[in-house]
């Protein structure tokens, strides 16, 4: 098997797309936005012959005033993990390029489901370890997009099915956005993020991300208004046959009409309508209990007949384990106790 690294997209999606566990974040594009954002990509495909058998995009970043790096393998590498010595070969192939990189460590997360063959088992070997930042989601819910539109609808709750008609029959239109849509968007984000205490990005961030996707026709932007006041948005990302909810934000205003059942119902449909297969609602509980802060967005996309999915999350293969603790433990506590002391002052 031969590995080498490849440079032009449409050999790098195409190959990339038609390997088994398929992602986004693994697509060119995805590479060439963190590039924007401090990251180098390294788009490297393992080759049998003629056939693709592997494939990793590996972001790498400089550490500041440091000869040292940090490499992450976003929702990768795609390969079949049920093939252990194809997995051994991508593994070690990964771990000697971190190793000529002078890098502190490497991540992975690919979409491997927990208790699938002995993946988990395999990494530990190797000197793998889970890792204690997941940097995406480590559980998901999936809706399968293979049945009928009726045969989809049948399968929500009961309570979902009659929201989406109550915002149809209220006045409730969802819409294409476009690029010019996007300020428009990232107000409603930034309400969101407001409202339900998460932090967002700077829009240059999300335009560079949102705008990229949709221009290369990888991304959707829906938008619900009423009476053409827009109350709430969503962003579907598609690659392969798979597509992935992965931003949404309202408004505060009427909510009543319950616009994101509307729009999520629309978004699942332009999915299935572009040779998707399955719609990946992105984000699921680590936990399934209602302690769980992620527990009504759990409730909210069950009722769409999202199927709960566990993933082994991220490994980190550290090549300094003095390093390795220092970056990983003692460096965010320094961190954490100098915005500590900033809050004080302040």
């Amino acid at each position: 098997m031969t590995m080498r690294e490849v440079t032009e997209r449409s050999r790098w999606n195409e190959a990339v797309a038609e390997l088994p566990r398929s992602h986004v974040l693994q697509s060119f594009e995805w590479g060439q936005f963190k590039a924007k954002y401090g990251w180098k990509p390294t788009r490297l495909l393992f080759e049998e012959g003629a056939q693709v058998r592997a494939a990793a995009s590996v972001l790498c970043r400089q550490l500041p005033r440091f000869p040292l790096r940090v490499m992450y393998v976003p929702k990768g590498p795609l390969l079949d993990y049920g093939d252990g010595q194809l997995l051994s070969r991508v593994l070690a192939s990964l771990e000697e390029l971190a190793r000529t990189q002078r890098a502190i460590f490497i991540k992975i997360d690919p979409d491997v489901r927990l208790g699938e063959s002995k993946v988990t088992e395999a990494l530990r070997a190797r000197g793998w370890r889970p890792s204690s930042e997941q940097i995406q989601f480590r559980n998901t819910m999936l809706i399968d997009l293979r049945p009928g539109e009726d045969e989809l609808l049948a399968n929500m709750k009961a309570k979902t099915r009659y929201n989406i008609r109550l915002a149809a029959r209220r006045g409730v239109r969802v819409r294409v956005g476009s690029p010019d849509d996007l300020p428009l968007f990232y107000e409603m984000y930034a309400e969101t993020g407001r409202r339900d205490d998460f932090i967002i990005r700077p829009f240059a961030y999300y335009h560079d991300a949102w705008g990229a996707f949709i221009e290369a026709g990888l991304a959707c932007l829906f938008l619900a208004e009423y009476e053409g006041e827009p109350l709430a948005g969503l962003i579907v990302f598609r690659f392969g046959q798979r597509a992935w909810y992965m931003y949404g934000a309202s408004t505060g205003k009427h909510r009543n009409l319950m616009p994101n059942h509307l729009l999520q119902w629309e978004a699942i449909r332009w999915a299935k309508s572009e040779g998707c297969t399955v719609y990946d609602l992105w984000g699921a509980p680590d936990v399934l209990s209602e302690d769980d802060p992620l527990w009504g967005v759990y409730k909210f996309k069950e009722g769409f007949g999202g199927q709960f999915v566990r993933h082994i999350g991220a490994y980190d293969y550290p090549l300094s384990r003095f390093l390795y603790w220092f970056y990983t433990v003692l460096m965010p506590r320094y961190l954490d106790l100098l915005r500590a002391r900033h809050r004080r002052r302040g």
